[in-house]
């Protein structure tokens, strides 16, 4: 599969999508399986459909009838696999999540001590991934700034918990040598992380597309400013 099948029940149980009060652990490992016998293609489909709606309105306003005909299914169908909205849309935001980090690994992201190829590197990984999940991106930019309460809470927890362990794994391997004397690594790597987030939020409010090739052409000139800026330079 497509998805590693381990990864989301954890992320679904852990992540505390059902009301524990409503649903038992094995329902909703019972209603995760439901979706993961679905053929990839059609699995892929309803994730991609979601991403779409979800990243052109707000959770609010982006009912399950539009993801269910975006997805060529019917609306039962949809909440067969998926009890409500909510636990669709953390479920989505699981899913984001899970892919960066497979496909960051399938590029061998976290392999070098070298921060800037590290970064080469998983701006080609999610490049590719914009390819198969045009919306993905968009999709996570809007569900990290949602507002609502209902899914407010659970998005923000889980990028603190995501957002610290990227920090750890890139920072483990980097020598304080190879960059400018005095150096903060950790709030360099962050002022770094938030500058790609502003990018991306800038483009997406301006109303262009986010593809793929107009990010990493804009990315890589940003890497080569980064570069110039945090690196020691030889005597």
């Amino acid at each position: 599969n497509f998805l590693n099948r381990a990864s989301q029940k954890r992320s679904i149980v852990y992540n505390n999508t059902y009301n524990p009060l409503t649903a038992s652990v094995s329902e909703v490992l019972h209603m995760n399986e439901k979706f993961y016998s679905l053929p990839n293609e059609k699995q892929q489909r309803i994730i991609n459909a979601g991403f779409r709606i979800f990243s052109r309105n707000s959770y609010k306003k982006s009912p399950m009838q539009e993801i269910a005909d975006e997805a060529g299914i019917s609306k039962s169908l949809l909440f067969h696999y998926f009890h409500n909205k909510k636990d669709l849309y953390l479920f989505l935001w699981n899913t984001a999540a899970d892919l960066t980090v497979e496909y960051l690994t399938r590029y061998h992201c976290y392999e070098s001590a070298d921060l800037f190829e590290m970064m080469e590197r998983g701006m080609r990984a999610k490049s590719r991934l914009m390819c198969l999940y045009p919306d993905m991106t968009a999709f996570a930019l809007k569900a990290f700034y949602e507002k609502d309460a209902a899914v407010c809470n659970d998005i923000q927890t889980s990028y603190q918990e995501h957002f610290n362990r990227k920090a750890t794994d890139a920072l483990a391997g980097l020598n304080p040598e190879d960059f400018i004397p005095g150096l903060d690594l950790k709030m360099m790597h962050r002022q770094i992380y938030l500058m790609s987030v502003g990018y991306v939020w800038e483009l997406s409010q301006s109303g262009a597309a986010l593809d793929a090739e107009t990010m990493e052409k804009d990315f890589s000139e940003m890497l080569a400013f980064w570069k110039n800026v945090y690196l020691r330079k030889d005597s």
